[in-house]
């Protein structure tokens, strides 16, 4: 026997609260929770995989490099991963791209030319942090 589900066209926004004396609801909420998460991180990975092929392409380098470059910005900002590559996506359409962000990106730039060339130098913009003036 086949059994047939039809979704409503909005089941991703469906939410569902149970009371504590139910565990099988209970269940039901625990898993809705689950779904919600992974929806939002699935959004995210996909401006992620967008920006990190605009960095391999702008600064030619291998996927890993253009990942960590993200990662790296996104620590210097204190943002999130999903939200420092929109940004860099609006950026490449014309959105201004925070001046925070164009700091970390200028010096995460300089930094993967730096290990690219073998080198371990400082950018002359970065202290040196030996006390020297």
């Amino acid at each position: 026997m086949r059994r047939t589900v039809v979704f409503p066209e909005d089941w991703w926004g469906l939410t569902a609260e149970a009371p504590a004396e139910d565990p099988a609801d209970q269940d039901v909420v625990a898993l809705r929770a689950r779904i919600d998460q992974l929806r939002r991180a699935l959004a995210g990975r996909a401006v992620i995989e967008q920006a990190c092929g605009m960095v391999m392409v702008l600064a030619p380098c291998r996927r890993g490099p253009a990942g960590n470059l993200l990662v790296d910005i996104s620590r210097q900002c204190n943002a999130g991963l999903p939200d420092v590559a929109a940004a860099l996506v609006a950026a490449w359409e014309g959105e201004p791209l925070p001046r925070r962000m164009q700091h970390a990106l200028r010096h995460a730039l300089r930094r993967l030319y730096a290990a690219d060339r073998g080198c371990d130098s400082r950018p002359s913009d970065e202290p040196s942090g030996r006390g020297r003036s």
